[in-house]
């Protein structure tokens, strides 16, 4: 026989209102002793509410949206680990959809988002869909971006510092009196991380006093395999060949590596090579490549807390931009001094 709320009303010694008052964690109305035994209760009683009603009753789903642009991405799998591990904490499930970089198909999960009546969003953007964001924002729904910004447009942001993680790249290779640092870099398209690693490149030469050789700033189309291709072209010539690369995508430097080596070339014996995000595979390939860490979990845990913070507050305003520090790690795929480093340069 199924328990009702009223079975633990009566157990508990208190009145329906009250209990329903503790379920939905309304405390404000009650003593401690008297929140520990009806908890104590539904324990006992292994009382389940009823989601639906509850939901309709409160027009709350304590569901969260939540749309990345690649899956495939050993980062995003962190961010939304972060986000999960947030969201689980505070009672909140996750209706999690991927875009693919797919402007359409982004504008789609969002409607669905919409439909489903989730109680915030959060979103890493294709900033292709800027009339959409803009109706999200004044909708007053909660919304937070991660790792992409939407300049002009008040919400919150958590991302990470760009410039800085491709400094640290670059300052580590000229340590090693490496002169010719090609950058591969997918297509900037106006997005904030890609525009900002660019700046860092160029920032990063500058400030060593290097002349920036824009041939060497080799910008990939987002397709599998374009990155290969490039690669290949630009270790043929040994004129044009640079003495050290940074790879700004995971799956990226797969491809980078692979190009290497059909190009009977050595890592790190004639070209040193970093690679943006740490991932479980970094440490295990020959030579163990050194990396840029962003600390995508965190990024996720903020993220969720936050958009949380504001659907249980929703006149709060909080259009504040969290900025995560990336680090370098280390190891042997650059040469010279092999040791892990988990400390900013």
């Amino acid at each position: 026989m199924k328990v009702t709320i009223g079975d633990v009303a009566k157990q508990a010694g208190v009145s329906k209102a009250t209990v329903s008052r503790i379920i939905n964690c309304n405390y404000n109305h009650n003593k401690k002793d008297t929140i520990e035994r009806v908890l104590k209760v539904i324990q006992e009683l292994n009382y389940q509410p009823n989601e639906l009603a509850k939901s309709l009753k409160s027009r709350k789903t304590n569901v969260l949206g939540v749309l990345l642009s690649n899956l495939k991405n050993p980062f995003w799998v962190d961010v939304l680990e972060g986000i999960e591990d947030a969201a689980r904490l505070h009672g909140f499930n996750l209706m999690i959809c991927n875009s693919n970089e797919d402007a359409d198909l982004e504008e789609k999960h969002i409607r669905s988002f919409q439909l489903k009546q989730v109680d915030g969003m959060i979103i890493n953007p294709t900033v292709k869909n800027f009339p959409l964001y803009e109706k999200l924002v004044n909708s007053k729904l909660p919304l937070i971006t991660v790792n992409r910004s939407l300049p002009g447009l008040p919400l919150p942001n958590i991302v990470m510092d760009n410039v800085r993680g491709t400094k640290l790249a670059i300052d580590h290779f000229v340590k090693l009196r490496k002169q010719k640092i090609a950058m591969f870099i997918y297509s900037p398209s106006q997005i904030s991380p890609r525009l900002e690693r660019i700046t860092g490149y160029k920032q990063g030469h500058l400030d060593n006093r290097m002349d920036v050789d824009s041939k060497l700033i080799q910008v990939v189309e987002e397709k599998q395999g374009e990155a290969f291709k490039q690669a290949c072209q630009l270790l043929s010539t040994p004129q044009r060949r640079p003495d050290a690369i940074l790879s700004t995508n995971n799956l990226m430097t797969l491809e980078i590596l692979q190009a290497i080596k059909s190009s009977n070339l050595h890592v790190p014996e004639d070209i040193s090579l970093i690679g943006y995000d740490e991932t479980l595979w970094s440490p295990h390939l020959d030579p163990p490549l050194t990396t840029i860490y962003q600390p995508a979990y965190k990024m996720g845990e903020i993220a969720a807390s936050k958009v949380i913070q504001l659907t249980r507050n929703p006149d709060s305003t909080q259009n504040d931009v969290t900025t995560l520090d990336p680090r370098l790690i280390i190891r042997k795929s650059c040469g010279g001094n092999q040791h892990v480093d988990l400390s900013s340069e």
